[in-house]
């Protein structure tokens, strides 16, 4: 659905739900100003039409030991069709990778990974990443703290 036809009702049913995904249907109709049988109505639809695509609970990557996030930039020997498939099928596999994303610029991808130490990292790099076919260059940042990290979008 175009932004176009959200509209402020939808914007702060959005935002109510953004900033908690598990907000009754009650209490989000109170908080926009909906009766709830409406308000149900309405929140239906924008999953049906894709704007909600999923509810998720956010979890802390500390309290779990994934301490570690890097931000990986590769680039292959090729570009064509059959090395990108090859490489994207592969990644979308690796529960270590959170983001993936194809690039302009001086790389091919680059992908945001969170593992328990600096060895599961090289385990990752020498065992999974590496040996995907194409991999031709890796470089890597590690992330000393978060600064800014949101999960809600600009609505």
């Amino acid at each position: 659905m175009p932004i176009a036809t959200l509209d402020d009702l939808d914007r702060r049913m959005l935002s109510a739900l953004q900033a908690d995904g598990r907000i009754t249907n009650l209490q989000l109709s109170e908080q926009v100003g909906l009766s709830p049988s409406p308000c149900l109505r309405r929140l239906k639809q924008l999953e049906t039409q894709g704007v909600i695509t999923r509810y998720v609970a956010l979890l802390d990557p500390d309290q779990l030991g994934l301490g570690v996030t890097a931000f990986v930039r590769i680039r292959l020997d090729q570009q064509d069709d059959r090395h990108l498939t090859i490489f994207e099928e592969a990644v979308a596999q690796f529960p270590e990778v959170m983001e993936c994303y194809l690039m302009s610029g001086d790389c091919d991808y680059q992908l945001r990974l969170v593992v328990e130490d600096l060895k599961a990292f090289e385990n990752f790099l020498r065992y999974k990443l590496t040996p995907i076919e194409g991999v031709s260059q890796v470089t890597t940042s590690f992330a000393l703290r978060p600064v800014v990290y949101k999960t809600a979008l600009p609505i």
